[in-house]
C-alpha cells in the first residue's frame, strides 16, 4: 500500500496556537507543554512569549458585611464604586525549552515555563475592597523530560519521563477595617506574603506513525505539594491590638501547606488529506485540592494545628487565608491545521475550559478561538505567531456555606459575559 505523504510531517498544529492556552480554569496560565520533545530535528531551541488580557468585570457590588464596629464588622463600604469594577489584569507567560535527540531512541528536553498564576486588582476605592484590593500569584517552574521510542506495528510507542522543581510566590491585599471611616488615621489594609517550593514528576505514553503525520499521547502530570509555604501577615495598618487582636499592628511570620493540581491530557492529531491536520485534546486538572488554604503563626507551630477553622476543625492556629473552593477542570480542544506551502503553514481551534467556581469567584466556563500562523525561511528557523479570543461566561459570586463556615460572606456581585484576548509569538531554531 503506498503511503501517503500528508506534508505538515510531524508538525503540531497546536503549538501554533498557545494563546488559547492561557486563559483556563483555575489558576492555570501556561500551564504544562512538552509538545517540544515530538520535534524530528536532533537539537531545537524554541522561546515563546504570551500577552494574555482579560476584561472581567463586576457589578452590582454590595458589601455584605457593614457592622461598623471590629472585630464583628469591617464596615460599610456600600457608598462606593460598584458598577464595572475591572478585577483582572492583564499578563505575560514566558516560555523556553532546549530539546536534544539523544541516538536513534532517546529525546530528552528541558523547559523553562509559568504554568499557574493570578493578578486580580480591583484597588481600594470599591464596595468589595474588605474582600480583595490586590491579589497576584505567580510561578517559576523548571523541568527535564525524556522518552525512549521503539517499533510497534507499522509506528513507533514512545514511553515518557520526567521531574520538574517549581516555585510558587504572591500576595493578597484587601481592607480589613475601614478605619478612616471611623476617625483613624490607619488605612486598615492587611497584607498576606508567601512563597514555596516543591517538586513534581510526569509519566506518559505516545504513538506516532510519522509517514499519515498521526500521534496521540497521554501524559500524567503529578501534583506538587508546597508543605513549605511561609510569609508574612502584616497589619500595620491597624492600631495595636485593635479590637482584642493581638496581630493587629505588627508584621507576624506565618506558614501553611498548599497543593498544586495533578492532572491527565490526552492529545490526538492525524493527517486527513495532503497538507491538511486535524488534532484534539481532553485535559482533567485536580483543582478541587485547593479549598480554603490557611496560614498560621510560625510561632504556634507545633502547638496547634494549621487547619481550615470550620465545625469539624473548630480549633485551629488560622489568622488568615486564601478562600478557592475549586471543583476540577476541564478543557477540551479541537482544531484544523493546513501547510499552504513550504514556508507557510496555519491553525484554528475551538477550546471550551469548564469554570472551576463553586459559587465564590469568577471562574466560569470559557470559550476560545484560537488561529496561529508559522513562517519557516529557512530549514533552520521557524517563526509562530497565534491569537485568540475567549468568551468569560457570566454569573455571580455569593456567600457559600461549607463544613458550617460561611465563605464569600464578605462582597456579592455579578457579572456579565466578558471578552479575553491573546497574542503569543515564538520562534524556534533547529539543527
Amino acid at each position: 500500500m503506498r503511503k501517503k505523504n500528508f506534508g505538515l510531517g510531524a508538525m503540531t498544529a497546536a503549538t501554533l496556537l498557545a494563546a488559547t492556552s492561557a486563559q483556563a480554569g483555575g489558576l492555570e496560565r501556561g500551564g504544562y507543554n512538552i509538545d517540544l520533545l515530538f520535534d524530528p530535528s536532533d537539537y531545537v531551541i524554541d522561546s515563546s512569549v504570551t500577552y494574555v488580557n482579560p476584561q472581567r468585570k463586576l457589578n452590582n457590588v454590595r458589601d455584605s458585611n457593614t457592622d461598623l464596629i471590629p472585630p464583628n464588622g469591617d464596615g460599610n463600604l456600600n457608598g462606593r464604586p460598584n458598577q464595572g469594577i475591572r478585577a483582572t489584569e492583564g499578563y505575560w507567560v514566558k516560555r523556553l525549552g532546549f530539546k536534544a535527540s539523544l541516538g536513534d531512541a532517546v529525546d530528552c528536553m528541558a523547559d523553562y515555563s509559568e504554568p499557574w498564576g493570578a493578578h486580580l486588582n480591583q484597588g481600594a476605592n470599591w464596595a468589595g475592597a474588605n474582600e480583595n484590593i490586590e491579589t497576584k500569584i505567580k510561578s517559576r517552574n523548571y523541568a527535564t523530560t525524556c522518552s525512549y521510542s521503539f517499533d510497534v506495528g507499522t509506528g513507533k510507542l514512545r514511553v515518557i519521563g520526567g521531574a520538574f522543581y517549581q516555585e510558587v510566590s504572591g500576595f493578597q491585599d484587601r481592607l480589613v477595617y475601614d478605619l478612616p471611616a471611623l476617625g483613624f488615621p490607619n488605612s486598615g489594609i492587611g497584607s498576606l506574603n508567601m512563597e514555596g517550593d516543591g517538586w513534581g514528576w510526569r509519566a506518559g505514553l505516545a504513538y506516532e506513525i510519522e509517514e499519515y503525520a498521526l500521534r496521540t499521547s497521554i501524559v500524567y502530570n503529578s501534583a506538587v505539594k508546597l508543605d513549605n509555604l511561609e510569609g508574612t501577615l502584616d497589619l500595620r495598618g491597624l492600631p495595636i491590638g485593635l479590637g482584642g487582636n493581638s496581630y493587629a499592628g505588627v508584621v507576624t511570620p506565618v506558614y501553611g501547606s498548599a497543593s498544586m493540581p495533578d492532572s491527565v491530557e490526552l492529545k490526538f492529531q492525524t493527517g486527513v488529506a495532503p497538507g491538511w491536520l486535524v488534532f484534539g485534546s481532553v485535559k482533567w486538572t485536580d483543582w478541587s485540592q485547593l479549598q480554603s488554604l490557611p496560614f498560621c503563626a510560625t510561632a504556634t507551630m507545633g502547638a496547634v494545628s494549621c487547619v481550615t477553622r470550620d465545625a469539624s476543625n473548630p480549633v485551629s492556629g488560622e489568622l488568615t487565608s486564601i478562600d478557592l473552593l475549586y471543583r476540577d477542570g476541564w478543557t477540551i480542544s479541537g482544531g484544523v491545521g493546513h501547510k499552504f506551502n513550504e514556508q507557510w503553514s496555519g491553525a484554528a481551534s475551538l477550546t471550551w475550559d469548564r469554570g472551576v467556581s463553586t459559587g465564590i469567584g469568577t471562574h466560569t466556563d470559557t470559550w476560545t478561538l484560537g488561529a496561529g500562523v508559522s513562517y519557516t525561511p529557512t530549514e533552520n528557523i521557524e517563526l509562530r505567531l497565534s491569537g485568540a479570543l475567549g468568551l468569560l461566561t457570566s454569573g455571580s459570586s455569593r456567600e457559600v456555606i461549607k463544613d458550617g463556615r460561611p465563605y464569600g460572606q464578605r462582597a456579592s456581585y455579578d457579572f456579565d459575559n466578558d471578552l479575553v484576548s491573546a497574542i503569543s509569538t515564538s520562534l524556534k531554531v533547529k539543527f
